[in-house]
């Protein structure tokens, strides 16, 4: 029953979908996706069941960035989300968290590339304080909400920590 709330309340949002593709990214425009945390979290579930089935790989990082190094104003964090879904792939996809944090989904993407993607996508944000957690199905996570709470853990410690630093489950 839940899951098809979920997925009903999802498919009515698929115009979050549209909007994203008409701010210049999107699958059609060679970025990930910017869809908001609902619509994400059928994502992550969806690409986990169908990684099943087809014997893929599916990671999620959970990145947040410090608000000072970020710049004023209250659109830095969707500013920030718009620059990494732009050098995402187009089966990619990143969300505004409630929690303060950008969540991303990695289509495809082993533990072992998510530095090398981290590392790319940080190199473009130039000074900017962040911190980022990891998880990948089916290396680390039977599920898809045990990668979300292992990649939330992982930020959590990243930022405590001192920041500037990615960890990865394993």
């Amino acid at each position: 029953m839940a899951r098809r709330l979920l997925f009903l309340r999802a498919t009515s949002r698929m115009q979050d979908l549209i909007v994203s593709a008409s701010r210049g990214f999107g699958p059609l425009a060679g970025g990930g996706w910017l869809v908001d945390e609902l619509m994400f979290r059928f994502l992550v579930d969806f690409e986990v069941q169908k990684a099943q089935r087809l014997r893929y790989s599916v990671s999620l990082i959970c990145f947040a960035v410090e608000p000072e190094s970020a710049g004023n104003g209250s659109t830095w964090r969707a500013s920030i989300a718009d620059a990494l879904a732009r050098y995402l792939r187009s089966t990619d996809a990143v969300a505004l968290s409630t929690q303060g944090w950008l969540s991303m989904l990695l289509v495809d993407a082993e533990t072992t590339h998510l530095p090398a993607i981290v590392d790319r996508l940080t190199a473009r944000l130039e000074r900017i304080a962040w911190s980022a957690g990891g998880a990948c199905y089916p290396r680390t996570a039977a599920r898809a909400e045990d990668m979300v709470r292992q990649a939330a853990g992982l930020l959590a410690r990243a930022k405590e920590e001192g920041g500037n630093r990615l960890y990865v489950a394993s």
